[in-house]
């Protein structure tokens, strides 16, 4: 809980109009886009400027109040629920633009900036900040970086870590630090650049962040491939990687995913196919030309039934935005949608596409597949009923079951979604539990109060999601 004493301190700080500690306020943070987790904060907080959060973390740290740092809330591992009460922390207004520096190809932002908002404000320079979650619209690059979000050009530009050089960070006692920058070489000391990316928030603060950019593709095209069979369309991910190519964009869409998108949409995608293929090249025009032939000759040798390149950019986006939009169409379907992430690698996805088909069978329920088969990432989405408490077991066993299934096959848990609550107790499967221990050891080291998102990453006791409230 939150004394008057300490209330009136932080209100000193950040004033009254940055605190709230009233029921609707609190209840508008207390989950994020993880379905049935949910949990009241005792504040939420809205500091302006590095200094604030500095002041307000040093306090927390003297009273033992949890802090969880939160974007736009569109992690889909509760990784922003705030479990244990404490305060959510808002970076509302460290939501500028620094610098775009074009002689060092960077940019610096603060927290709170919006990815999409970023992405454009680069390109208005000619330049190219290629990671794009689904959610880059709304998502923050302070969220991007706490989850190390990827995104469908992932395959030939990485994620998120891949694009931080440098980050300002407010540790668990108050210090700020400042780890990396602008330079392309330096090894001085421990990367501690890379330990913060994708930390949920459990290390430390980050208040301020250097992006790598690169100079904007020269061109670029879209295309189709429409399959009658399933792992033929895996088996084709595999064989345009195999042939040495590597493709901006290479997404899987199963039947049920089709269907569902294009009633959202309406953009005369086919639903009468069992899966599709949606690639993209770009780079020089000769370049992009002789990959888009190479891949469509493949794809014909695997089976496809039809391969179409897309004839204008405006049809091209159609495409992407349809891909993107897959979540929101799900969701349509039933009142709660679990949308999961497993990563295997490239050479198995056809053995992970029939294995999700065939656990959905033995469980009896409902499983759409899309996602980054380029990069081995795939989404499992069940449409489902919170409600409907036999089924929703159903769905607890058969996701365990696509879980150990990706570490069978050499892959992992999740490859971008993050661990937060709804991964914790699987980490051990992947890491081992010298693993956990060496973790763990870091999480003391930085953070020996344990104030920072608490109750994330490391197992509880249960595999099970959960309601809590406050």
């Amino acid at each position: 809980m939150i004394t008057e004493q300490v209330k009136r301190q932080f209100i000193d700080i950040v004033g009254a109009e940055n605190y709230d500690d009233s029921k609707a306020g609190r209840l508008v943070y207390s989950y994020d886009a993880t379905p049935n987790f949910q949990s009241l904060p005792d504040a939420v907080i809205a500091p302006r400027n590095t200094k604030e959060v500095s002041e307000i973390v040093k306090i927390c740290n003297n009273e033992r109040i949890p802090i969880v740092p939160r974007g736009s809330g569109t992690n889909l591992c509760a990784g922003t629920c705030p479990t244990e009460g404490g305060i959510v922390m808002l970076f509302k207004h460290m939501n500028r633009i620094l610098e775009i520096d074009e002689e060092n190809l960077t940019v610096t932002v603060q927290p709170g900036v919006i990815t999409l908002d970023l992405i454009h404000a680069v390109e208005a320079k000619g330049l190219f900040y290629p990671p794009d979650p689904s959610s880059m619209k709304i998502s923050t690059i302070g969220g991007n970086i706490n989850e190390n979000s990827g995104g469908l050009r992932g395959l030939k530009y990485g994620v998120t870590r891949d694009y931080v050089m440098g980050l300002e960070v407010v540790l668990a006692n108050g210090d700020i630090i400042r780890t990396g920058g602008k330079l392309a070489k330096d090894v001085a000391g421990y990367d501690l650049t890379r330990l913060f990316v994708g930390s949920e928030g459990t290390l430390g603060i980050i208040t301020e962040a250097t992006l790598k950019l690169i100079p904007m593709p020269e061109t670029k095209q879209t295309m189709l491939a429409l399959y009658e069979d399933l792992e033929a369309a895996a088996r084709s991910v595999s064989a345009i990687i195999a042939n040495k190519i590597i493709p901006t964009t290479l997404e899987f869409l199963d039947q049920p995913t089709l269907q569902v998108v294009e009633s959202f949409v309406n953009i005369g995608l086919p639903t009468d196919v069992k899966a599709v293929l949606l690639i993209e090249q770009d780079g020089p025009k000769e370049v992009v030309e002789r990959d888009m032939k190479a891949m469509a000759r493949i794809c014909r040798e695997q089976h496809a039934i039809s391969v179409q390149v897309a004839k204008t950019e405006e049809e091209a986006n159609n495409l992407r935005t349809a891909r993107r939009s897959a979540l929101s169409a799900l969701a349509r379907l039933k009142p709660t949608t679990i949308l999961e992430d497993a990563t295997v690698p490239r050479s198995q996805i056809a053995n992970m596409v029939k294995a999700i088909n065939d656990i959905a069978k033995k469980y009896n329920v409902t499983i759409c597949t899309f996602g980054h088969a380029g990069d081995g990432n795939l989404h499992p989405t069940c449409p489902t009923d919170v409600r409907d408490k036999d089924e929703l077991h159903r769905v607890e066993q058969a996701f365990e079951d696509i879980f150990a299934k990706a570490i069978e096959l050499g892959g992992t848990i999740t490859g971008e979604h993050g661990v937060g609550i709804m991964k914790a107790p699987y980490v051990e499967w992947k890491l081992g539990k010298e693993g956990i221990a060496a973790m763990k050891a870091i999480k003391q080291a930085l953070d020996p109060n344990n104030i920072m998102n608490p109750g994330k990453v490391f197992a509880k006791s249960t595999r099970k999601r959960v309601v809590v409230t406050r």
